[in-house]
């Protein structure tokens, strides 16, 4: 792990392989760099994959969030991204991005559309944003006082390492052979519990306000890099209907739609994430 200076705070940084391919993963909200951990090992030679926890999230800084939550904008983790490859001598990648990661990775298309190629979107909150109302937004408050409430909310985004009924019922029971798996989930809901309230309460908030301005998903017909979008069927947390509009609207996109997995397949599968990665990024 390295940690980089960006925007007057320190991002933590790991790095897989090598090669002249550099793809760069954006995690998703409550994540962090290590949800490819067990992805990684698989993904093709000759690719550099490079992946950064945002601030407040994983080893990186967690600065106070301001009352409006603008130092945890989608534009300011967009601008701490393409900060992080400035300090790494990163001028130009491929992205990877996993749910929030996705209008992460739109904003930062759209700011330097030149630096960047491919782009693979598992499960990603697309440029339409999501809209939570009032009480879908103070559950992350109830999530971040209830440790338990937490990991049952997390287990049900990767149903497919769960036994279904713990999953209805509670606690949530890993199933037999989850393996190395679950010891990565435990070790991922520590560092969820450990986010900034600006991760808790400021995502939500903006997520909600892209979701609102509209202004993204207006520029969803220039986003003409190629993308392919990866959906679990079991996903409760992103709507099919929001993948099919990337696929139909955008005009180099690509979506598949994936059974027995939820959403968070790098998690789930992470073989199988690592062929759909391999696919997209191997020989380029």
């Amino acid at each position: 792990m390295q940690m980089l200076d960006v925007n007057g705070l320190r991002l933590a940084c790991r790095q897989w392989g090598e090669g002249e391919t550099t793809v760069l993963f954006i995690h998703g909200n409550l994540a962090s760099k290590e949800w490819i951990e067990l992805a990684a090992p698989h993904f093709p030679r000759g690719v550099r994959t490079v992946a950064v926890d945002w601030r407040g999230c994983g080893e990186s800084d967690k600065p106070a969030p301001a009352a409006d939550f603008s130092n945890y904008s989608i534009a300011q983790h967009a601008d701490d991204m393409i900060a992080a490859l400035d300090a790494l001598g990163i001028s130009f990648c491929h992205l990877a991005t996993h749910s929030t990661g996705g209008i992460i990775s739109t904003r930062m298309l759209l700011k330097q559309p030149e630096r960047f190629g491919r782009v693979l979107a598992l499960s990603p909150v697309g440029p339409q944003g999501i809209d939570f109302p009032p009480d879908k937004a103070a559950f992350f408050g109830r999530m971040k006082s209830d440790p338990a409430l937490a990991r049952q909310i997390m287990a049900m985004t990767a149903p497919s390492l769960f036994e279904p009924q713990s999953l209805a019922e509670g606690p949530a029971r890993f199933r037999a052979g989850a393996g190395a798996r679950a010891g990565l989930f435990d070790r991922i809901l520590a560092q969820v519990m450990a986010v900034s309230d600006g991760i808790w309460f400021g995502t939500p908030d903006t997520l909600t306000k892209e979701a609102k301005s509209g202004a993204l998903k207006a520029q969803m017909a220039a986003l003409r890099h190629p993308h392919l979008v990866v959906w679990g069927m079991l996903d409760a947390v992103i709507a099919e209907a929001d993948m099919r509009e990337m696929a139909q609207v955008m005009p180099a996109c690509r979506f598949a739609a994936v059974p027995g997995v939820g959403h968070c397949m790098n998690l789930e599968a992470p073989e199988l994430y690592a062929g759909y990665f391999g696919a997209w990024f191997g020989g380029l």
